[in-house]
């Protein structure tokens, strides 16, 4: 348990990242404080997809039973259609290879759910809500909160888990610049009942075509199919959770696509719609007593889907680094940082190079990268993030 000469943490966002490293701080034996803006921790957006790396650590709070009463587990992965007519040009066995390969299922869930399932490893009394950051500034190597409501707070170490648009890290590196990708998101949630069947498999379903791509998948105890649909971006779009599109403008942009798919489409409800920028990977993390996780430090395209569990490795491996040298906490965020910045920096990488191979026109180049899936392997492949143990890590 904590004690008098534990540091006294503020994490700042109580979303995925900053509820992950508040539990992981909890069961190396730290108290922390969440500090979070919104008035109820309820998680915006739609689904995500909990692959092995992330369910480990799911088992290891505790939580992970909690999550799967809510969350699908997948048995179909990669599986990869053409545009016009819905051949599948690849598909992965997750049901088998996942346990076989990595000793954990792959998962799809609504976000609320995994919040949920973080919160409960979390007390109730280290949740602030209603707190909304209005500054962060540094006093030598001392970061200060100021609030909404007047209160400052000292932390001996802050946490930035404030999002892409993060205080945190503006206060760290100043401010950083994001171009526009070109790529529009949007996100939509379709009932169940209103689901063609090839929907409601438990499979992971990616439709590609030129400059576009779906991906659909079951959530919420398969009660809905979660919709992410990428095409050009407009001028009207921008990086938020909360604009929305109709279903109208989504149908436009896929028409012409497999009919199945347009019928999926029209059974969804009103999408939201963002812009992704693009982002370089951050230089450092740390200034003085503060660092940054999930989006805050290393905002990815979703084309890996692989966002939610790099915040989730992030909290696993900064509350290791912090118990193996707990009177020394400023060289443990260092060390968080180092063994942090080059993995989730490849990610963003890889996460960029695919926005592109999934948007081929057709023709010669479009032909060989499906020769190439037909081929591929991808959950093999792709051990390196599947196969990550934060304790490994840090050891």
């Amino acid at each position: 348990m904590s004690t008098d000469n534990d540091p006294k943490i503020a994490i700042l966002g109580g979303g995925i990242g900053g509820l992950a490293a508040a539990a992981f701080l909890r069961d190396q034996g730290f108290d922390s404080d969440v500090y979070e803006q919104a008035s109820a921790l309820t998680e915006v957006g739609a689904g995500l997809v909990i692959a092995p790396n992330a369910a480990r650590l799911l088992r290891r709070l505790g939580v992970l039973d909690r999550f799967i009463k809510r969350a699908v587990r997948m048995e179909i992965g990669w599986e990869f259609r053409r545009w016009q007519n819905g051949t599948v040009l690849s598909a992965e066995n997750l049901e088998e290879g996942c346990i076989r390969l990595y000793g954990e299922h792959t998962y799809s869930a609504h976000r609320a759910d995994l919040l949920d399932a973080l919160k409960s490893a979390v007390p109730e009394r280290s949740i602030h809500l209603g707190r909304r950051c209005v500054s962060v500034e540094f006093e030598g190597d001392q970061a200060v909160l100021r609030f909404e409501d007047g209160e400052t707070v000292r932390p001996d170490i802050l946490i930035g888990a404030d999002g892409v648009h993060s205080r945190v890290r503006g206060a760290i590196v100043g401010p950083t610049q994001a171009r526009e990708s070109g790529i529009c998101a949007f996100r939509a949630l379709v009932p169940a009942h209103k689901a063609p069947d090839f929907a409601k498999r438990r499979a992971q379903t990616l439709w590609i075509g030129p400059d576009h791509h779906l991906v659909h998948y079951p959530v919420s105890g398969e009660d809905y199919v979660n919709l992410v649909a990428f095409a050009p971006a407009g001028a009207d779009s921008v990086e938020s959770w909360t604009a929305t599109a109709t279903v109208q403008e989504l149908l436009d942009e896929f028409a012409g696509w497999d009919p199945r798919l347009v019928e999926l489409i029209k059974s969804a409800e009103t999408p939201g719609r963002w812009a992704l920028l693009d982002r370089e990977p951050l230089d450092r993390w740390n200034r003085g007593n503060a660092t940054l996780l999930g989006d805050a430090a290393h905002p990815m395209f979703p084309f890996f889907a692989q966002g939610a569990a790099q915040a989730i490795e992030d909290g696993a491996v900064l509350s290791l680094c912090l118990a193996a040298d707990r009177d020394n906490p400023i060289a443990a965020l260092a060390r968080y940082e180092e063994l942090r910045r080059r993995r989730t920096a490849r990610l963003q990488e890889v996460s960029h190079g695919r926005s592109h191979i999934n948007h081929l026109p057709d023709g010669p180049e479009q032909q060989a990268r499906d020769l190439q899936y037909s081929q591929a392997d991808p959950l093999k492949e792709n051990g390196w993030i599947y196969e990550y143990d934060p304790e490994v890590a840090v050891s």
